[in-house]
């Protein structure tokens, strides 16, 4: 078997490649923030559930249990304040729709991405090295 061949540093090389190209696509939203009728455009995250042969299953509701009379019951629905949604996209008159904010949150987010998949793959090679007797 080659090393190209074991799923979890291809699955790594998937995820960094596709880091990549989302960072040039987040770059272009960034430069077209000021084009007129410029919509913000972003990829897909790839889905490695296929490939290693898990299975999902839907989660139950968690569901918050009172043991005693004086607690406070939790609520589920939409009313917290600390949760968020995300609305509509903000249009200028111009028509352009990119929010800078919202594009450097997912560039931060990307990266952060790069240098976990980075810090798996050069961890995972080590232990091959390690298993080998190369190190």
């Amino acid at each position: 078997m080659a090393i190209t061949d074991v799923p979890i540093l291809s699955m790594l090389r998937t995820k960094m490649s596709w880091a990549q190209e989302r960072q040039k696509v987040l770059a272009q939203n960034v430069a077209n923030a000021d084009t007129p009728n410029y919509r913000g455009r972003d990829l897909v995250a790839p889905k490695f559930a296929d490939s290693v042969g898990v299975a999902t299953r839907q989660v139950d509701k968690v569901v918050l249990a009172a043991t005693e009379p004086g607690h406070i019951t939790g609520s589920m629905g939409g009313n917290s304040a600390y949760e968020t949604t995300k609305g509509g996209y903000e249009v200028r008159p111009t028509g352009n729709a990119v929010n800078l904010e919202d594009e450097m949150m997912k560039v931060a987010n990307n990266q952060m991405e790069y240098q976990a998949a980075t810090a798996l793959y050069s961890r995972s090679l080590g232990l091959i090295k390690v298993a080998l007797g190369k190190r």
